[in-house]
């Protein structure tokens, strides 16, 4: 589905991140079914991987520091809320996320850059990137820049 060559610039002002390789950035935008037509591609399965640890990272940092005292049953399930697959579909939704996918045509012809589970692991993957890019402020940025609370 990308409709731009470079996505870098619009995403990188929705999260406050300066994307400086658009080769990572394009892996983190590649679904599998992209590069089942395009062998020669990697897709973002392994970024996703990545952040997704970032970003529970970040959340549990942040609610422990706004609640030092709340104990590990009411943080743990708050967590879980806050990265589960459809609230960061909705995230990436904000971001017009999907529009900057490379999907393979029977997952785009089937909707794919609005499947809640493309666009979960599509924004893993793009967070894991600006950790790898910025380090963990540049994640810390980006996962704030979604409006998480």
């Amino acid at each position: 589905m990308a409709t731009d060559a470079e996505p870098g610039a619009a995403l990188g002002a929705h999260l406050g991140v300066a994307f400086a390789d658009p080769a990572l950035l394009r892996q983190a935008l590649t679904h599998r079914s992209y590069t089942n037509e395009h062998p020669l591609e990697s897709d973002n399965e392994g970024l996703a991987l990545l952040g997704d640890a970032v970003l529970q990272l970040v959340v549990t940092e942040r609610l422990w520091r706004e609640a030092p005292e709340a104990p590990v049953g009411i943080l743990t399930p708050r967590r879980a809320e806050l990265v589960a697959d459809a609230v960061l579909a909705r995230w990436a939704e904000r971001i017009e996320l999907g529009r900057h996918l490379r999907l393979g045509r029977g997952e785009e012809l089937g909707g794919g850059s609005t499947k809640v589970s493309v666009l979960a692991g599509a924004l893993e993957a793009v967070i894991a990137v600006a950790y790898l890019e910025a380090g963990l402020p540049g994640a810390r940025r980006a996962v704030a820049a979604l409006t998480l609370w």
